[in-house]
């Protein structure tokens, strides 16, 4: 007797940092679209996650790719997500019924679809043109990031039951679920299977989160796997910011210490500005980063905090953001030391001014004396 299918959804999410910071009430009036609240956790929670400035949500409707080798033949739905702190996503979603072999073929075929790309990134120009007053100090070119999320239906029999148990699927489908997480075809080592079924996440029985830094596996019912969705691709969000304020250090770190060996009095001189601008920036990005850490609330939802220290970490969020980190206090050095050597300069001038006037009050009163 043949397995019965499985039953779920592909879900895409391509992000994109277009700005410093969107102004969400604007674009709101000017979309005319409503602001989007996460959906309760768990329906047992006493409360709930929730946004302190929720994405603004724009329905896309159905987009066709022009790929047939793409699951549902390149259609998909699609949806647009603005973000307060400067990130857009794009989500595409289609659903599938497939046995697992072709839901690991699918999947990895998938992860690594030009064709995706190409019709996400037309969406976010296109939904952008439309946005740009709204849009505070637009990046000229934008950094970008793709996730990719499984989601195996799992909804109750009339009996209540469920098909699956989150422990039974890592042992009896691990390694199809690391493969599906990682996008490959052939059989990975028990090494990487281990490392990618480490941290698995279930709150019930019948309930499984297996993330990755490209993809996440979820088995879960419809509404349950929603909050997931979301975490998920605020995670995402978290790890662009984080990169762009890291490029930005980057190139600013590098222009400062590339005129540091540079002489001259003029020089030392603009050190101050440099030092104004350098920590200017700094605080801008401590600001930005407050923003974005508070931007989200689990309230009285432990599991769902958990979920998310753990997606962040697998997606990698936490790499950036100790990088971000470090460049930061090495910026707040180099205020403290640019700020000492203009001081020093200043002072050599002052100095320098006060011999001057002495010299030539010397030379008046011996010229006067003559």
């Amino acid at each position: 007797m043949p397995e019965t299918p499985l039953q779920g959804s592909f879900r895409i999410l391509f992000l994109y940092d277009v700005c410093e910071e969107i102004r969400l009430d604007e674009l709101r009036t000017h979309l005319g679209v409503d602001l989007k609240r996460l959906p309760p956790a768990r329906p047992a929670s006493p409360e709930y996650i929730r946004f302190e400035r929720p994405p603004l949500v724009q329905s896309l409707g159905q987009i066709i790719v022009p790929d047939e080798t793409l699951p549902g033949g390149g259609t998909f739905t699609g949806e647009l997500n603005y973000y307060e702190y400067g990130a857009i996503s794009v989500k595409l979603e289609v659903p599938f019924s497939l046995a697992w072999p072709d839901l690991v073929a699918l999947s990895a075929r998938w992860l690594t679809s030009p064709a995706l790309e190409a019709a996400a990134l037309r969406l976010a120009r296109e939904s952008l043109e439309k946005a740009g007053p709204t849009l505070l100090r637009p990046n000229a070119e934008w950094l970008t990031e793709d996730y990719y999320i499984i989601h195996v239906l799992n909804e109750p029999a009339p009996d209540g039951t469920y098909r699956f148990r989150g422990v039974d699927l890592i042992a009896q489908n691990g390694p199809d679920i690391a493969k599906i997480v990682r996008g490959e075809l052939a059989d990975l080592s028990p090494e990487e299977q281990r490392e990618i079924l480490a941290s698995p996440m279930s709150y019930y029985p019948h309930d499984l989160m297996v993330a990755g830094w490209n993809a996440a596996f979820l088995c879960d019912t419809a509404a349950g796997a929603l909050p997931s969705v979301q975490l998920l691709e605020y995670a995402n969000t978290q790890l662009l910011e984080f990169r762009y304020y890291d490029a930005v250090l980057s190139r600013v770190l590098e222009k400062v210490h590339s005129g540091l060996g540079r002489r001259g009095l003029l020089r030392r001189w603009r050190l101050a500005r440099e030092a104004k601008t350098l920590n200017r920036l700094r605080l801008d990005i401590r600001d930005l980063t407050e923003k974005m850490d508070t931007s989200i609330k689990f309230l009285s939802d432990m599991f769902s905090a958990r979920q998310y220290r753990m997606a962040a970490s697998r997606i990698g969020v936490d790499d950036y953001r100790r990088l971000v980190e470090s460049k930061l206090h090495t910026a707040g050095d180099l205020y403290t030391f640019l700020m000492d050597q203009f001081h020093t300069s200043r002072g050599f001038v002052l100095e320098l001014i006060v011999i001057i006037i002495l010299v030539i009050e010397l030379v008046f009163f011996f010229l006067g004396k003559g």
